[in-house]
């Protein structure tokens, strides 16, 4: 029974470890980068939708990256933006940057750092380093 009782009891901890970390609450950092991955996604998504409006494609462009101050600025114009009012899908995308702009202003403004405050980077997405295998 000793044996067991050793191999059970790491089991244990493995799992209730597991379950502590999934069942704590989002921080405002992991939530706003959450966010603003999923805006990007979806962003990248209609863009290359073949049934979306042609409108789409006059859209400002919407690369987010939370540690630029310039993000702000970029959701605001993206959410005042006057084109493609009736395109479902750009409405759903203007309403989660509203939510981030809201959120970043006010729930989470004391416990951001922005890195820096490149407008122009904002402007082109940097690509993700390739793999090799």
């Amino acid at each position: 029974k000793l044996p067991r009782r050793k191999m059970l009891l790491p089991l244990v901890a493995l799992l209730s470890a597991a379950l502590l970390a999934s069942a704590a609450p989002p921080t405002c950092y992991s939530r706003v980068l959450s966010l603003s991955k999923e805006i990007t996604e979806s962003f990248k998504e209609l863009q290359t939708s073949k049934t979306v409006d042609s409108c789409v494609e006059t859209l400002p462009r919407l690369y987010l990256d939370i540690h630029n101050y310039c993000v702000l600025a970029k959701l605001r114009d993206f959410v005042a933006y006057p084109g493609c009012d009736r395109v479902v899908e750009v409405n759903e995308l203007k309403e989660k940057a509203r939510s981030l702009y809201t959120i970043l202003i006010s729930y989470c403004r004391r416990d951001l750092v922005f890195l820096t405050d490149d407008c122009n980077a904002l402007e082109i997405p940097v690509s993700p380093p390739i793999e090799h295998s």
